[in-house]
């Protein structure tokens, strides 16, 4: 097994490399080159800065049970079809059950910004946002 961070706004990316760390899990952190990442402990893989490049860098290296961080659906789906576990930056374990219903929000609320009749507004994250996104990877670390 191996952690995948699809890190490029990625919140937790120390978090997941301290735990992954602690259990002895190896981690690949992928990130454009726009951003700045360095650990003694993961490997870190810069791709180009276009579009989706890190999803595809990832998506062509997942193997079967290994585990992905990300925020991207249309990612978690892929990682999905090659049996890995998907949680998101907020402790939420993507599954085959909710995939579908979260890339139709998805769609719902790109159409809305484009139409310009709602805009997406994320609250600051906290240091219970980051508890909590902790104790679902150690759940999910132990698992498998």
């Amino acid at each position: 097994m191996r952690i995948f961070i699809d890190a490029d706004g990625c919140p937790v990316v120390n978090e997941t490399i301290r735990l992954a760390q602690k259990l002895n899990i190896p981690v690949t952190v992928v990130k454009n080159y726009a951003h700045e990442l360095q650990s003694e402990y993961a490997e870190i893989v810069t791709v180009d800065i276009s579009r989706d490049a890190a999803d595809f860098y990832i998506a062509n290296h997942l193997k079967h049970e290994d585990v992905l961080i990300t925020q991207d659906y249309g990612l978690a789906a892929l990682a999905l079809s090659k049996k890995c576990k998907i949680l998101t930056q907020n402790g939420l374990l993507i599954t085959d059950h909710n995939i579908m219903r979260l890339l139709d929000a998805r769609h719902v609320n790109q159409k809305m910004r484009q139409t310009k009749k709602i805009y997406t507004k994320h609250k600051k994250r906290t240091a219970e946002d980051d508890e909590l996104f902790k104790s679902a990877l150690f759940k999910l670390l132990q698992e498998n």
